[in-house]
């Protein structure tokens, strides 16, 4: 006869984006700020064909914003705004300060 095992799983922590969002919200920034922010660490996200972020750093992030400037044309006040949308991702969210 098997033994059968229970599994307990711990409940999963919130979500990256929604914990980015509940630290937005915390912080008081604004609507459209949070909305641009989450954007920019989506388009981040995607870039890198999902790869975690935590599992990336400061090369991840410059590759990103290169191609930003470089291949998709993105204005420099849309890089600096993605910038600061991923150092406040990985400073307030990941808790890494990116060198």
């Amino acid at each position: 006869m098997m033994s059968s095992t229970l599994l307990v799983v711990p409940p999963s922590s919130p979500r990256l984006l929604d914990q980015v969002r509940e630290r937005i919200r915390v912080k008081h920034y604004s609507l459209r700020t949070e909305q641009a922010y989450v954007g920019w660490i989506k388009r981040h996200i995607f870039f890198h064909d999902k790869r975690y972020p935590w599992d990336m750093g400061r090369v991840e992030v410059e590759a990103f914003l290169g191609a930003l400037a470089v291949e998709q044309d993105v204005s420099a006040a849309a890089q600096t705004q993605a910038l600061s949308a991923l150092v406040f991702q990985y400073r307030e969210v990941l808790g890494v300060k990116l060198p």
